[in-house]
């Protein structure tokens, strides 16, 4: 793939901002001292939270996490240095604010966007793993899987950041999990081998990964031109003056759009490396995490209640048929595994499974009082009910057969499993903000280059800047209220080719063709890589007789 000569052009001396500023050097010590702190934060945590539990880690396991945990979170500095320097390209070539003070900017938004975000894209990236996988995490096979699409995406990430490209972050997470997905299908008639990817998740995200940037490039493109119908004054779409600020209004609109798209980064993209996290913590420390033992004790009593709902409408589909726990859990597996109820077993194995993952709960008294050797079993039945139960709201004959009251029942049973499987703790959100957020402040200058002076053939103006990431933070916050993994860098790049064409400045051939193929050959390149990965680790494994 060629790269991008990121040298600038003679027309940027005149008007381009000052990329090689530094930060001052107390900043360096503030950006060590948080990174310090966030991992000692992280570390300390996992140590209170599986000491409390009476969950005692051996030294290998805890190092074992750790470095599982370093790579994960070094996805996300990654992501933040690779992706967030698109939101940060519009204010510093309109010259809306310095270089450095942008970054730190971005970076404090990224990380506020991660806090508040609701962690419904992080599950939705969970959700595209093998079943098998999810329930036995702690398996050789399910470390296997972590670490090869973690050191694929950071892998590719870090190649396309080397030849200036805005890449998807998302697409390269999203490829490295189709990839051992796609793998460990092949290899599954090696010992530990699980199944392959759940293709009716993967269609809608890879959706929302293709309709995303066509919706970035058209709505950018209408937005600049209905914005020189109603705003006509011409400073808004012509090259800005050279080392000058822009107009007080403009400045305040450009900061704004700059922020929301750091915002909405940050809740999208931070989410996408929480779930593997919990995935890394659920297979080392089981106890701890496995299952939200902050649900109080008074939450008990619904929880029953709502699963007994629920199993009288599994129990009416179930056409009398009744199973064995163990024949349920056999059945609901192969139900997700191929993501299609087969009634009326599959409403026999959810009434079954339900009434007992309910029973247990009742007995123990609450998640919290959960023994530790029932903690992984418990969880993975949680599991199972949830997913299949879910599949059962999406199911067209479900929809015909079950009456609104049923369904309703059905919905709040999962919402009351969700909240006892599927929670980030606190620190898990700090660790990743700090991740995204201080990456933002490190090798940005790249990417920066190629946003806003290689794609359009002028200089980015205030009007393309701020339409551009209008519609990239609007697009990024309504994909994130359906749990949709989109990418920031696509939308972007695509928002600003579509003002860039509004403004009638035309495209650069070379950029757009390179961005095109670094779009095109990611997810291949990712499952690829991934794939080869996972497999070399699994032989590895079986050669040492794990």
């Amino acid at each position: 793939m060629a790269t991008i000569d990121t040298a600038l052009p003679a027309s940027a001396t005149r008007t381009g901002p000052q990329l090689d500023s530094q930060l001052h050097p107390a900043g360096r010590w503030v950006f060590m001292a948080l990174l310090a702190g966030g991992l000692l934060y992280a570390g300390v945590s996992i140590l209170t939270d599986t000491q409390q539990v009476g969950e005692q880690l051996a030294i290998g396991v805890f190092l074992f996490l750790g470095l599982a945990l370093v790579i994960a979170l070094g996805f996300e500095f990654v992501n933040g240095f690779h992706d967030t320097a698109n939101a940060v390209a519009t204010v510093i070539y309109t010259h809306a604010m310095p270089a450095p003070l942008a970054v730190v900017w971005s970076g404090f938004f990224n990380f506020l966007g991660v806090m508040l975000s609701s962690g419904a894209v992080a599950y939705a990236v969970v959700t595209l793993l093998p079943v098998d996988l999810v329930l036995h995490v702690g398996s050789a096979a399910g470390y296997a899987m972590i670490f090869a699409l973690l050191l694929a995406a950071v892998g590719w990430n870090l190649a396309t950041w080397y030849a200036g490209l805005p890449n998807s972050s998302s697409h390269a997470l999203i490829g490295s999990i189709l990839g051992v997905g796609m793998a460990n299908q092949f290899l599954s008639d090696l010992p530990g081998g699980t199944s392959g990817v759940d293709w009716g998740q993967a269609r809608k995200v890879l959706a929302a990964l293709l309709v995303s940037p066509l919706l970035g490039f058209v709505a950018a493109f209408v937005l600049l031109l209905v914005m020189k119908r109603i705003v006509p004054d011409p400073a808004l779409y012509r090259e800005p003056a050279a080392d000058r600020p822009p107009p007080r209004g403009i400045r305040a609109l450009l900061i704004a759009t700059c922020t929301a798209v750091s915002f909405a980064h940050g809740g999208n993209d931070g989410q996408k490396g929480m779930g593997l996290i919990m995935l890394i913590l659920i297979g080392c420390a089981p106890t701890a995490y496995a299952l939200n033992r902050t649900v109080p004790e008074s939450a008990t009593p619904a929880f029953v209640q709502a699963s007994a709902d629920a199993g009288r409408a599994f129990r009416r589909q179930a056409a009398g048929e009744t199973m064995t726990p163990e024949a349920a859990r056999a059945e609901l597996t192969g139900v997700l595994r191929v993501r299609h109820l087969q009634p009326p077993r599959s409403y026999a194995a959810l009434a079954t499974l339900s009434d007992d993952v309910a029973d247990r709960i009742a007995g123990y008294g609450s998640l919290g009082k959960v023994p530790a050797a029932a903690t992984p079993n418990l969880r993975g039945d949680m599991y199972l009910v949830l997913d299949a139960a879910t599949l059962v709201r999406k199911d067209d004959e479900a929809r015909a057969t079950m009456t609104a009251a049923e369904l309703d029942a059905v919905g709040a049973y999962t919402d009351r499993l969700q909240e006892g499987t599927r929670y980030i703790p606190l620190w898990v959100k700090v660790a990743v903000a700090l991740a995204l957020g201080l990456g933002t402040m490190v090798g940005w200058r790249r990417i920066v280059v190629t946003v806003g002076e290689r794609i359009g053939k002028t200089h980015l103006t205030y009007g393309m800047g701020a339409s551009a990431e209008l519609v990239a933070a609007s697009t990024i916050l309504l994909a994130e209220r359906f749990g949709l993994p989109v990418s920031t860098t696509h939308i972007l790049s695509s928002g600003v080719a579509g003002a860039s064409v509004a403004n009638g400045a035309g495209l650069q051939r070379r950029t757009v063709r390179n961005m095109a193929l670094a779009w095109i050959m990611t997810l291949p390149a990712a499952m690829l890589l991934s794939g080869f990965l996972y497999w070399a680790m699994l032989t590895v494994i079986h050669a040492f007789g794990s």
